[in-house]
């Protein structure tokens, strides 16, 4: 029996799926071991092996070393009376914050003339050598590298570095030796350049004592970084997560309130900006040069989502949809072979959905072996996707695990969130991503998802709202859509809800439309907008107006308030695409998936987000991606030629919990605890009135979840805090 520590047994069934096609007759991709491991005697590797007790492995130990998650962390300048000894000492401090992503081991290089300290936490499945340690060093010294992810395509960089003469020996077989051995031959910029994959890393160049931050263009890997201390006490840290930054003795722990006004708005903290004053993300596809004589460095884009967007724009041709549906499946199988390749066992999470249901058909068709899929159930039908996410596993033949979790195991989650994600962070569906990835990692140590195919191909909401709604709407006088609008507002979701509940039985299943409460509430909201620009806003848009809540602060500038250079051509639906590429992805969530899979050691791939998939969506045109009230009509397609249509077509639900019952019932108390209004008064951030008003409105059927969970989750993160 499987044993989850979630306070309760948990219910969970795991079956192999049958399918009527012959699963061995696909052809074979990925590379899996041909030997058993002397510890459990099954074709796989065991887990908790020591270097003296190694299974034998064939020779994929020599091909590759992927497969594995890590983390970093380091600093530049400050004090070093201690010399070395002294600065690996707070190295390790700051490292041992970092051991869920590295358990296996850590590393140290520090240079006390230089001034500079990195680390590293490492978790490799098959070979611990020392040929694969980091931080590592290139072979002409130069370079030391501190590294986080996975190059992708860096057996065939390696090639073209082998052909071109620059280096006919490698002492190892990682994707870290062959990035220093092109960061030596090409350059930091044209290695970055040529990379297929995610990551993030700091890079010491002992030539020009300048150290070079990265980040890959997606953002599906974390890197924070600022300056603390005051004199000679300076000192610039960066890392994978902030508590790795807060393990150093000069970081100030100053909370940022324009910080908190961006939280209220957006459930999370979107790049630069951070919680702590003084501290930033480095924005996804950027580099980052610092030095002690140059501290003033900022981020400068090697990779731009609007350029790769002007490039498809200008590509767009009236070609065949046949032929385009063609090319796009072919990039997505590339995608989806290339990170399937590891040396662990591997599987997916599937929800059932189109986007995840698309990513295991591929996956599935280039495996002999059953898939291993996994997702989560509630007994609550109206967010449970478990019974459509099963039948998808049911017809394509995978291995899948399902876990039907109650209020109860909520609660055990909810208390270790604020230390899983580090700062504020409140997009509810963190609960059940946590709850997936803990299941999955029983099972397998790299997970697939399918993230970011809403945002690539039009699949939310707001993106059909605009397409064939906005248009409409904006025809009328603003005075007459602020009297509908308000109307609206005053009717609880509810009502609504089961008002449709009633009515959309007379329809197909396929066109009947989930939380239609909730939905007109969405739309009442938005019936005063006067440009798509404010439309966009406010449908991310949690409290309208955050800075009137947190007691001095001030919203900064972000993205979506000073304004955009939208490339000529696109229309207001690929506008609002391209701003979730840019902030609600990188920021929500991706962060969301890191963070949970990363506190359970598991590492999660998103093949939607290979850049040649990104930029090739951009020569789409739009009725590839909406077509009457249908997003993602082109992945939809594709889809249909691996799965019936009858197993896809349902209203979209997400990966939602219903916090907003649960509100009301098991987790009240613990709401009410944190929502006090002495308790607010004491902390003196947050204004209780307005808070306390939205609680009582919420307990009697209004529907605020999302503003209460953004004050909710800082909460539970300022006492988290306050009692470490």
């Amino acid at each position: 029996m499987l044993r989850l520590q979630l306070g309760e047994l948990l219910k969970i069934r795991s079956v192999r799926a049958s399918s009527s096609r012959n699963i061995g007759s696909a052809r074979r991709y990925c590379l899996t071991l041909t030997s058993t491991c002397r510890q459990c005697s099954i074709d796989t590797v065991c887990y908790d092996f020591k270097d003296e007790q190694r299974p034998d492995v064939d020779h994929v130990t020599q091909r590759r070393q992927l497969a594995r998650m890590c983390g970093f962390a380091g600093f530049l300048g400050g004090q070093w009376q201690a010399g070395n000894t002294g600065a690996t000492a707070v190295l390790r401090r700051m490292n041992d914050t970092l051991t869920r992503r590295g358990p296996d081991s850590d590393g140290y290089w520090v240079d006390a003339e230089s001034r500079i300290a990195l680390g590293h936490r490492r978790l490799a499945i098959l070979d611990l050598s020392a040929a694969g340690a980091q931080p590592m060093e290139s072979t002409c010294k130069r370079f030391v590298l501190s590294f986080n992810g996975e190059i992708y395509n860096h057996l065939q960089l390696r090639k073209e570095l082998q052909s071109s003469g620059a280096l006919q020996n490698f002492r190892g077989t990682s994707d870290t030796e062959t990035m220093l051995a092109g960061f030596t031959h090409w350059g930091v910029r044209p290695t970055i350049e040529r990379c297929v994959g995610m990551f993030a890393f700091g890079l010491w160049d002992r030539s020009t004592r300048t150290l070079t931050l990265g980040r890959d263009r997606l953002g599906e890997k974390p890197l924070y970084y600022g300056w603390q201390g005051l004199g000679t006490e300076r000192v610039f840290l960066f890392g994978s997560e902030l508590k790795a930054l807060r393990a150093h003795p000069s970081f100030s722990a100053d909370i940022n309130r324009d910080s908190i006004c961006l939280l209220l708005r957006h459930n999370c903290i979107p790049a630069p900006h951070s919680i702590y004053t003084g501290i930033f993300k480095l924005p996804p596809g950027c580099l980052l040069d610092v030095s002690l004589s140059k501290s003033d460095g900022s981020a400068i884009p090697y990779w731009s989502i609007v350029a790769a967007a002007e490039q498809g724009l200008a590509a767009r041709t009236q070609a065949n949809e046949v032929e385009q549906l063609d090319q796009l499946e072919t990039l997505l199988n590339t995608a989806v072979r290339q990170q399937m390749i590891s040396d662990v066992p591997l599987g997916a999470f599937l929800s059932g959905g189109v986007d995840s249901s698309l990513i295991v058909a591929l996956m599935q068709a280039h495996s002999d072996r059953p898939v291993k899929t996994f997702t989560i159930g509630y007994g609550d039908t109206e967010y449970n996707e478990a019974v459509h996410a099963a039948a998808v596993a049911r017809h394509l033949g995978t291995e899948h695990t399902e876990l039907y979790v109650a209020p109860a195991q909520a609660m055990n989650v909810i208390g270790r969130l604020p230390d899983i994600y580090c700062e504020p962070f409140a997009d509810s569906s963190q609960i059940p991503t946590l709850l997936v990835s803990e299941l999955a990692r029983k099972h397998v140590t790299v997970a697939l998802t399918g993230d970011a195919g809403d945002e690539l191909l039009g699949g939310y909401n707001r993106h059909i709202l605009t397409d064939h709604i906005w248009r409409k709407i904006s025809c009328f006088p603003v005075s007459m859509r602020r009297f509908v609008g308000r109307t609206l507002m005053m009717m609880p979701p509810r009502i609504f809800n089961t008002l449709a509940d009633q009515l959309q039985k007379l329809l197909p299943a396929a066109r009947r439309q989930a939380y239609v409460g909730d939905k007109l509430q969405k739309v009442a909201s938005v019936l005063t907008c006067d440009s798509v620009d404010a439309l966009y806003l406010k449908l991310v848009s949690h409290w309208d107006n955050p800075a009137s809540i947190v007691i001095g602060g001030h919203e900064p500038t972000t993205v979506l308030t000073k304004g955009l250079r939208i490339p000529d051509g696109l229309g207001d639906a690929e506008k609002m695409m391209l701003l979730d590429l840019l902030t609600y992805l990188p920021d929500d969530n991706l962060t969301k998936v890191d963070r949970a899979a990363m506190s359970v050691s598991l590492e999660t791939r998103v093949p939607f987000l290979d850049h040649r998939v990104v930029e090739f969506s951009w020569r789409l045109p739009i009725s590839m991606k909406i077509r009457g009230p249908i997003g993602k009509w082109a992945l939809r397609e594709i889809l249909y030629r691996h799965v019936p249509k009858a197993l896809i077509e349902r209203p979209k639900m997400g990966f939602s919990v219903p916090i907003a019952n649960w509100l009301r019932g098991p987790l009240r108390d613990w709401a009410e605890d944190l929502l006090d209004a002495g308790r607010l008064s004491r902390e003196g951030y947050l204004d209780p009135t307005p808070i306390r008003q939205r609680w009582k409105e919420h307990l009697e059927g209004r529907n605020w979840q999302y503003q209460l969970w953004d004050v909710l989750m800082f909460e539970a993160w300022v006492e988290k805090n306050r009692n470490s």
